[in-house]
């Protein structure tokens, strides 16, 4: 019997097939190896011929040319010596292709297949389904990665950060030296609430500001800024939330270079209100105008819900910004400005624009609430998650421009009752005068710092004899600098010696 060159096996069918001591007649033996022949037939694939619908056994050590191409699928398993099944997963495909004489109880790699000795492995490069099947314990070989090029880390969540990436000191609204939880009117400009939070107003007494518990999740706190009346905004009017970012803390950004860093603004809003509200960039203090400002707006689209906004603010190239201890920028939060000081929103102007020209007003509406929290301004084009501090970290940040001698829960006051955190020295008697030890900061101020004392238990500003329960009089900072200060006074009538004159204090060093 042999092959025809065509994918057909054919028997010899000249001359009469003898079988010792058996006559068989030529029809019945010619159809019983006409069976055989078809059977080799169709069980081995061969230039696009039907595929195997069964297992075919192959004897130990048998070699077989086995081919298989996009026309051909098997639907069954060739079995090895041994009875090893080899899957039709190894070999289906589009583009399969096993070519060569191969040797089938083990398999060695074609052009379709890869393998590798050394781990025992076998993987299929053609398309196709199934599985690749590593040997019995293979042998991993840990791969080499190498050295990772360099690269820039942008809109990284779930890592610690100890760097400044914002700039602004006390965005979550968590400090609130002055004032605790107390709401407080604005009855005028520079005036401070939260830490590093102070407000730019052209007349006092239009709303209130106050430390809130109303925060979106992942913050505790928020400031609070509720209208006091329905007030009319005149061309001259303005009324801003504000913070002066301390030069030092923005040198990097080369503002007023043609290198000037792009920077991106973000915050959590909600308000009563709904529409356009405005804000600005500006090179100013609380004693400066500015000279450059950036208006911008965004949109509050629900009312009494907590919304986050992202600006981006292309660097500015021109103008004067501070890299010192002085005033480097100024964000202002609009609450009605008129178009005096309101400009064209996106874009840089040589003018002193506190907010963008037709933004919703705060003040306009009587009992209109305004809440802003999680305040960040990074360097970059993308808002970054918040960089959240360490409480200690941005309490003493907010220490570096206004430092209490109350506890953090007590709110400067006169007559506050309390004598904790008092700045203690003996009485000498009744003497003309008498002079405090010396006060040492917990942080160094930024400038040297302004003093303002507190009597502990009457509503005047003079120490206090505890003991006799006199005010000393004339009470006053003495060579007070940015780490430490001194007090003088001079005692009252009453007052023993050795009694204990006892003041609080407060030293501010603002921008």
């Amino acid at each position: 019997m042999s092959y025809n060159g065509s994918g057909t096996f054919q028997i010899n069918t000249s001359g009469q097939p003898v079988v010792a001591g058996t006559v068989i007649s030529s029809t019945a033996f010619n159809a019983l190896t006409a069976d055989l022949a078809t059977g080799l037939s169709t069980a081995i694939t061969k230039d696009g011929q039907t595929t195997t619908t069964a297992r075919i056994p192959f004897a130990q050590g048998i070699s077989s040319t086995l081919t298989t191409d996009s026309s051909s699928t098997s639907t069954g398993s060739i079995i090895t010596a041994g009875g090893v099944g080899i899957a039709k997963a190894l070999y289906v495909g589009t583009t399969a292709n096993i070519a060569g004489t191969t040797n089938l109880a083990g398999l060695t790699a074609s052009s379709a297949v890869a393998t590798d000795a050394s781990k025992n492995l076998v993987s299929v490069t053609n398309t196709g389904t199934g599985n690749n099947v590593l040997a019995t314990s293979p042998t991993l070989v840990t791969p080499i990665l190498g050295t990772p090029t360099s690269g820039i880390i942008t809109n990284v969540t779930g890592i610690n950060y100890d760097g400044f990436k914002n700039r602004i000191i006390n965005g979550a609204m968590v400090i609130s030296q002055r004032n605790g939880t107390s709401s407080v009117s604005a009855t005028g400009g520079g005036q401070y609430f939260l830490d590093r939070w102070s407000v730019n107003i052209s007349a006092g007494s239009k709303f209130t500001v106050a430390q809130s518990s109303t925060a979106p999740t992942g913050f505790n706190s928020s400031s609070l800024i509720t209208s006091s009346s329905a007030y009319s905004i005149t061309s001259g009017d303005f009324f801003a939330y504000q913070q002066f970012i301390e030069g030092y803390n923005i040198a990097d950004l080369g503002w007023g270079t043609a290198s000037a860093s792009t920077v991106t603004l973000s915050f959590w809003v909600r308000s009563s209100l709904t529409g356009t509200f405005g804000g600005t960039l500006a090179n100013s203090t609380n004693t400066v105008s500015a000279t450059r400002s950036y208006p911008f707006t965004y949109t509050i689209s629900s009312a009494n819900t907590w919304e986050q906004k992202t600006l981006t603010i292309t660097g500015d190239t021109t103008g004067t910004w501070g890299t010192t201890n002085a005033g480097g920028i100024a964000v202002l939060f609009g609450l009605g400005v008129g178009s005096t000081y309101s400009g064209t929103a996106g874009a840089w102007a040589g003018t002193d624009y506190r907010s963008a020209t037709g933004a919703t007003s705060v003040v306009g509406t009587n009992g209109a609430t305004f809440y802003i929290t999680g305040v960040q301004l990074e360097k970059g084009s993308t808002a970054t998650s918040f960089d959240y501090r360490p409480y200690t970290t941005e309490l003493q940040l907010c220490q570096r421009y206004f430092e209490k001698s109350f506890d953090i829960g007590t709110a400067v006051a006169q007559n506050s009752g309390t004598y904790n955190g008092t700045s203690v020295a003996a009485s000498p008697g009744q003497l003309s005068g008498m002079a405090f030890g010396d006060t040492r900061f917990k942080i160094n101020k930024r400038t040297a710092a302004t003093l303002t004392f507190y009597n502990p238990a009457a509503a005047n500003a003079f120490a206090r004899d505890q003991n006799a329960g006199v005010d000393c009089t004339a009470t006053s900072a003495w060579m007070a600098g940015e780490s430490s200060f001194a007090i003088s006074a001079s005692t009252g009538i009453g007052s023993g010696a050795t009694n204990r004159i006892a003041v609080h204090w407060s030293a501010s060093s603002e921008l």
